[in-house]
């Protein structure tokens, strides 16, 4: 799925992880270019999450984002609509949504996504970012920030 057109979970916008990857789905998703694979969990799961951190409605936020503007003026309007979060609370965020999956209640269903994708023998894949990056086709980061092939 490397024409995928929507970005790693991993990469921030405003320092908020997974917030692009949520707004690139809604977009793809309105231009019809979004798989049909993704359309169930849409406002659901992770982008569920999301919203709820910022406090606003996920149906608004599509509405929003069909109205234009950058990914930063969105993230505005969450700010202006929801809250604006601490840097505390930011980071306590990336660090929880960053490692979901490991050791958690997702786990299981971690181990389930990966053996559906054939996946079941990647040891190193320990975290729904992790599984979501290699199985869209992206490297995996390792510990001291080098890349890695899936």
């Amino acid at each position: 799925m490397s024409n995928l057109p929507v970005r790693s979970p991993a990469a921030k916008v405003g320092g908020i992880v997974y917030f692009g990857r949520m707004l690139d789905k809604i977009k793809a998703h309105a231009k019809g270019e979004l798989p049909e694979a993704y359309h169930p969990s849409l406002g659901k799961g992770f982008d569920h999450r999301c919203a709820a951190f910022l406090r606003v409605d996920y149906g608004q936020l599509a509405n929003r984002v069909a109205q234009g503007g950058s990914d930063e003026e969105v993230l505005q309007w969450c700010f202006a609509t929801g809250r604006l979060p601490t840097p505390d609370e930011i980071h306590v965020w990336n660090e929880f949504m960053r490692k979901c999956g490991w050791n958690d209640q997702i786990s299981e269903t971690l181990m389930r996504r990966k053996k559906e994708a054939g996946m079941a023998g990647r040891s190193e894949i320990k975290t729904m970012f992790e599984f979501i990056d290699v199985d869209e086709g992206r490297s995996l980061p390792d510990a001291l920030g080098f890349e890695r092939k899936a």
